[in-house]
């Protein structure tokens, strides 16, 4: 028996993977103590909760006021501690992954994190399904979510219709990139545990998945 979408895109980062608390907020607070010594960070929470809302480079850029340069030099930080340290996958992810590519269905992965350290987590973590397709991050925000320029290339790549696509993300930019091409999407609420964002994320999806068991049922009921 097949599964419930011909094509399934996931974030990567808290949605697949556990990664902000061991890799990306200690890079920040890395980068935040080079670029502003002596200057307290944001707890994990609130570098979460930026991350959510208004978004990264909205945080860099207006609450921190990172010049261009300075968030170049966050992204180099950033790209020490990616290339350093390979995070781990949510228990029984990469399982249900894997079953759902056996059964027929594309997986395609929508992230801003490179794709090269994508490939690289699924190949270190001995996985038996790699993704069909990664967007991974790009410089052009056009090309990145929330828009939804992913969503359509994988339609036009793989012939696929709306209906034929479930997007999986813990935060809101997966969820306007899935509103913005019009495919239905599923809230990843393991990721982490914020009140306010869970809340907030049961408002903009057609599903919230609480754990992993929960996307199973979805993906093949």
């Amino acid at each position: 028996m097949g599964a419930r979408y011909r094509c399934l895109v996931v974030d990567h980062d808290d949605t697949s993977v556990m990664s902000t608390p061991g890799i990306h907020y200690p890079a920040h607070v890395e980068a935040m103590r080079r670029l502003r010594p002596g200057s307290e960070p944001v707890s994990l929470e609130g570098f979460l909760k930026r991350n959510f809302d208004p978004g990264l480079i909205p945080f860099l850029e207006e609450e921190l006021g990172l010049s261009r340069d300075e968030i170049a030099a966050s992204y180099d930080v950033w790209r020490e501690f990616t290339a350093s340290r390979v995070p781990e996958f949510f228990p029984g992810i990469l399982e249900t992954y894997g079953e759902y590519n056996s059964r027929g269905g594309l997986l395609v992965v929508v992230s801003h994190s490179e794709a090269e350290m994508i490939e690289r987590d699924y190949r270190a973590a001995g996985a038996a399904v790699i993704p069909d397709l990664i967007f991974g991050w790009d410089d052009d925000p056009h090309r990145r979510k929330p828009h939804p320029y992913p969503l359509f290339g994988a339609m036009e790549r793989f012939g696929l219709e709306k209906e034929d696509i479930l997007v999986l993300d813990d935060l809101k930019p997966g969820a306007d990139m899935a509103a913005s091409a019009g495919v239905d999407f599923a809230a990843a609420g393991w990721g982490h545990s914020i009140p306010e964002i869970r809340e907030a994320m049961r408002g903009f999806c057609r599903y919230y998945l609480e754990n992993v068991d929960d996307l199973r049922a979805l993906l093949f009921a």
